[in-house]
């Protein structure tokens, strides 16, 4: 990779460092984003770089009272495609509180039907696919996409589950010439104009006498595969190494963009990616964990949760409106302590902070009156704290003097967002964290341009700053928060 131009020369030593640390996570960003552009490719990920870092697993379906201990570091998974992993600090006490970071790993995406098979059409094979959230949107037309996701297999008498990346422009989405007129302007119907093309099958037009022969059931008759797309079965078991289409039980694939996160601008300054909302947040703050694994003794447990579902309101189980938070860090409480009543809990989650990082936007030159002239962020700065009157969002004057208390620690600068009054807020996981458990919080997230695009931009020093920022609020909460009054 060709190096980034920081601009270092006119800066003084310390502004200097901080570039050149946060450059450091740049590279592995870019390819963590390349090489996972799936929800249970990110979770896989993660959960591998914690237990190459000494993380141990943990299942919910076990009892962890004999499994956690002072000074351990563990990751539980959720449907494959949620993640919470956790650090009890060496001189953790009953009811001593969390510092937790909570973001979203799901994005904006196009998904496979249940039966993606659809008839051929003008010789063009097609994949019956549908939306998720805001996906579909304009800028899916003429992309190169690719197909990815989980897929179940009988193997040995057990089912188990086989990520598959399909990484090459397979399914496209044509538009329609403007030569064509009124028909090519829209609006278009996403269930029959945005059908992507996968293939060509024009043995119609070659059939003698109506004898076109037809091709075998896959699978055999009513299997799963049966339902698909025969040639996308094919290609499927051919990257999985299975012989029997029968033995596919199911899978959960969507489409994404192939064209690999890289660097941009003059100076490569920026990144151009696909799905940075919300890798992004997620990737910076596994990170902040990881390397404050390493950091000197603590009293409080360090969290971060990483949810799937947030994109359509976060309501499934493996969403931060679930129990999964929760559940963790209450079954982590009372395996620590002998007291096992809610008092303890109630306790734990008063001496908490949630910092709920999500991507937020950054100012776009072309349209600067979107934005308020003092809350636009910009990239390669620092993160951002959101804010919002009507609740959309965690954060008020306590949160916001807590997270400057960390930045300054850290000499991290902090910017600030608000939407217009006449424009729409979105939201994220705090509000609904933090109502939940009654837990202190904070949102602030990294900034990028082009949010729900299937191709976005960041600054490519933002990663490694959003890094710098998390691991200070995992170190130094708990010294921080002594500063306030109860």
């Amino acid at each position: 990779m060709l190096p980034i131009n920081l601009g270092l020369q006119s800066e003084p030593s310390c502004s200097r460092a901080s570039k050149v640390e946060a450059a450091a996570h740049t590279a592995p960003f870019l390819s963590f984003m390349t090489d996972n552009p799936t929800v249970f490719h990110a979770v896989d990920y993660f959960s591998k770089r914690l237990a190459s870092h000494g993380f141990k697993r943990l299942s919910e379906r076990n009892l962890w009272v004999e499994e956690l201990c002072c000074g351990g570091k563990y990751y539980v998974e959720r449907n494959g495609s949620s993640l919470t992993a956790f650090i009890v600090g060496d001189r953790y006490e009953a009811g001593n509180g969390a510092a937790i970071i909570a973001g979203h790993i799901d994005s904006l995406t196009a998904r496979l039907k249940p039966i993606s098979k659809v008839p051929t059409k003008a010789g063009y094979v097609q994949l019956g696919v549908a939306p998720y959230a805001g996906g579909f949107n304009s800028t899916w037309w003429d992309r190169d996409l690719g197909i990815g996701g989980r897929v179940l297999v009988k193997e040995g008498g057990k089912i188990v589950t086989k990520l598959v990346k399909l990484d090459w422009p397979i399914a496209r989405i044509p538009t329609l010439a403007p030569h064509f007129g009124a028909a090519s302007l829209g609006p278009f119907n996403r269930e029959t104009q945005m059908v992507p093309i996968i293939g060509l099958d024009n043995t119609n037009l070659f059939a003698c006498d109506g004898n076109q022969s037809e091709p075998g059931v896959l699978g055999g008759e009513g299997s799963f595969a049966s339902t698909q797309p025969h040639r996308l079965v094919r290609a499927i078991a051919g990257e999985l190494g299975i012989r029997d289409y029968g033995t596919i039980v199911n899978w959960e694939l969507e489409l994404f963009d192939t064209q690999p996160a890289q660097l941009g601008g003059l100076d490569r300054e920026f990144i151009f990616a696909g799905r940075i909302d919300d890798k992004l947040c997620s990737y910076s703050a596994l990170e902040a964990l990881l390397e404050s694994s390493s950091s000197s003794t603590s009293g409080v447990i360090k969290v971060v949760g990483l949810f799937d579902d947030e994109e359509i309101g976060s309501q499934l189980r493996q969403g931060a409106r679930g129990n999964f938070l929760t559940s963790v860090l209450e079954r982590a409480v009372e395996s620590l302590t002998d007291d096992k009543g809610a008092n303890i809990v109630a306790q734990t989650y008063a001496n908490s902070f949630l910092l709920s990082a999500d991507v937020t936007h950054a100012v776009n030159p072309n349209f600067l009156g979107a934005y308020l002239a003092d809350h636009a962020p910009r990239l390669n700065v620092g993160l951002c704290v959101a804010a919002d009157p009507n609740g959309h969002m965690a954060t008020d004057a306590v949160s916001t003097a807590l997270l400057q208390r960390v930045a300054d620690k850290v000499g991290a600068t902090l910017q600030v967002f608000q939407i217009r009054n006449d424009s729409r807020s979105g939201g994220t996981v705090g509000p609904m964290l933090s109502s939940k458990t009654g837990i202190r919080a904070i949102d602030a997230g990294l900034p990028q341009l082009s949010m729900h695009s299937i191709r976005a931009t960041t600054g490519s020093l933002d990663p490694g700053l959003g890094v710098k920022v998390f691991k200070g609020f995992l170190d130094h909460f708990e010294e921080v928060d002594k500063e306030f009054a109860n």
